[in-house]
């Protein structure tokens, strides 16, 4: 690498510009189009799954999966023959090795077919097999009910799905060391792909244990480079920036400095490892075919000319620029909305009015409750398909009523002090709140019963709305009983956009919330909602513009850790649903009070962080 830095460098840049402008951006589009022709969005894990296993989605998966690796097989194969073809101009070697990559697109598209192709046949039975073993152990249960309790059956699918996991790792290791040196044998020899994979075979045959161990420690490198050099980095300049005085002019253009430093220091991170990868598999096959320990070197009179620099420039004035464009991104002002998933459910009973009462006393702008129908159209608080999680019994929610639920004690699980915690009714939180805050409900419908739960949701509210009403016109006032207009003041959440049609059409008036575990690209049709409620590790800066550009909120889902509140609230979301809506809501009074300076620095860190 030391000896090649500059051709490799050249072709990196070279390679990256064009993949930006065109490889990436087409395979995107094409990738993107072909979901949308599936007509329905993709926004929970379970519609994920029952995508990928339908032919159609089988499809779309492999199309992922080999337009990703032929993106990276052309990088990786640049970065060989720069390698291993020593010239005295290194940027017209960067440009050769680039056309010569091109060129032999084809071939490297038939060698990506049959190498990555063969892993994932190879992991067609392991599937089947995870699938059936999940059938037999996890099929009758409630998945949110396996994920929270860990009962008996979940370990032992876990202890029978382990082994044929194991085997299925070992197998493609095999296969993935056998063929290793395809690539460079393919561009270095100009063979087919199928020939290629036949070459790699005899040459690893009887070195393969000491070509994984060079692998893996080439590996266990690049994965720790980063996270050590970010540390030292870290330490060794954040606390300065601390002590600077906490004047704009001072702190902004350290931060530049600071900033741009970081950019090019991750780009050279990026960099090693990208070509470390292709450098080793170039250096293992001059070993094994020709007994050489690595390339030749350049001719020492070999100088990298005025292009070079100006390459090299250019790469330090866009990580200026990208230093400019983070600064200015942060706003030093900004609130969230609390939400409190499930009351303060951290400190109560998940869906309970003590929950609900507690998030009110903790400072929450609205508070998230589940809702369910009971065998007799009753709306109630609770999440789970299945009384199991909370109560122990195997039965569903909605084959029981109203009145059979009354027996029920959901505080028992939480603590002594909430024996005998009821299920309430949406009616029992609706006058809970009143004129105290307001409701997000979480519309959790059994198959076949949409619509019934909207309508008995709707029903509810608008008797609610009459409460208020005559409660008024008794001589009470907004702060005792409310605004009447409750339904203007509520949001109906639910992760189907068919029922927030249903929603709008019955209310246009109700606001909605749109729920999704992930957003596959071209599959939603981002309007007729107010709010798209996201797993807050799936929210990003797009999707933020996104939002801004379609006017509707963005609310990030559950988060309880105050680093990544911070994070979020910095990326510029507008509500966080939390457990902990005391902890959000002191993060924010904290930061209230903060200096310009101090919030600067702050929204730094989160950046870095993120």
């Amino acid at each position: 690498m030391r000896e090649h830095l500059r051709p490799l460098i050249a072709y990196h840049l070279f390679f990256t510009l064009l993949a930006s402008s065109l490889l990436l951006p087409a395979v995107a589009w094409s990738l993107t189009r072909l979901l949308g022709q599936f007509g329905q969005p993709i926004l929970t894990n379970s519609e994920l799954l029952d995508l990928l296993l339908s032919p159609g989605g089988v499809l779309w998966l492999l199309a992922a999966i080999g337009t990703t690796f032929l993106v990276l097989y052309l990088q990786q194969a640049g970065m060989i023959l720069v390698a291993v073809r020593p010239r005295d101009n290194h940027y017209r070697l960067a440009f050769e090795a680039l056309w010569a990559t091109l060129r032999r697109l084809p071939s490297l598209s038939g060698l990506v077919v049959l190498q990555v192709g063969s892993h994932l046949l190879l992991f067609v039975p392991t599937v089947i097999v995870l699938v059936w073993l999940y059938g037999v152990f996890l099929g009758g249960l409630d998945p949110y009910y396996v994920q929270k309790v860990r009962p008996p059956a979940f370990w032992q699918f876990v202890a029978i799905g382990l082994p044929v996991v194991g085997l299925w790792i070992g197998l493609a290791a095999t296969l993935y060391f056998r063929w290793l040196l395809a690539l460079p044998v393919m561009m270095l020899e100009n063979l087919s792909p199928r020939a290629a994979l036949k070459r790699s075979h005899l040459l690893t045959q009887g070195r393969r244990r000491h070509i994984a161990l060079a692998v893996l420690a080439l590996l266990v490198v690049i994965i720790a480079l980063p996270v050590l050099a970010t540390t030292l980095f870290g330490r060794a300049f954040t606390p300065m920036l601390w002590w600077l005085p906490e004047r704009n002019a001072v702190l902004i253009p350290a931060m530049l400095g600071y900033l741009t430093a970081y950019v090019l220091l991750t780009l050279a991170i990026t960099f090693v490892g990208i070509a470390a990868n292709a450098l080793l598999a170039a250096c293992l096959y001059l070993r094994l075919e020709h007994r050489e320990l690595r390339p030749a070197a350049p001719p020492a009179d070999a100088h990298p000319g005025r292009l070079a620099w100006a390459v090299e420039v250019s790469v330090i004035l866009f990580a200026l620029f990208q230093a400019w464009l983070i600064v200015n991104s942060f706003e030093l002002r900004d609130e969230v909305a609390i939400i409190a998933h499930r009351g303060s459910s951290m400190a109560a009973p998940e869906n309970t009015l003590s929950a609900m009462l507690l998030a009110l006393d903790e400072k929450a702008d609205l508070i998230e409750i589940d809702v369910r129908l009971t065998r007799d159209d009753q709306v109630v608080l609770y999440h789970d398909r299945s009384m199991s999680r909370l109560t122990g019994d195997p039965r569903q929610l909605g084959e029981l009523s109203r009145e059979q639920l009354t027996e029920f004690d959901v505080g028992s699980w939480f603590g002594d002090a909430y024996v005998g915690e009821p299920i309430p009714g949406l009616d029992e939180a609706l006058e809970s709140v009143r004129g105290r805050g307001q409701l997000m409900i979480d519309l959790k419908p059994d198959p076949g019963r949409e619509l019934a739960l909207v309508d008995a949701v709707m029903d509810t509210l608008r008797r609610e709305a009459e409460a208020r009403e005559v409660c008024q016109e008794d001589g009470g006032t907004v702060a005792t009983c409310g605004n009447r207009d409750v339904i203007d003041e509520t949001l109906l959440a639910t992760m189907s956009p068919s029922l927030v049609r249903e929603i709008k059409a019955r209310e246009p008036a109700v606001a909605t919330t749109l729920l999704a575990q992930l957003i596959l690209p071209g599959t939603l049709e981002r309007r007729g909602f107010d709010a798209l409620g996201l797993r807050h590790n799936r929210i990003t800066d797009n999707e933020i513009r996104l939002a801004r550009r379609l006017d509707y909120e963005i609310h990030a889902w559950t988060v309880n850790d105050r680093a990544r509140m911070s994070q979020l609230i910095d990326l510029g979301v507008d509500a966080i649903i939390t457990d902990r809506p005391a902890a959000l809501a002191e993060l924010l009074a904290i930061r209230r009070e903060m200096s310009d300076g101090a919030l600067l620095l702050v929204k730094l860190r989160n950046w870095l962080r993120g």
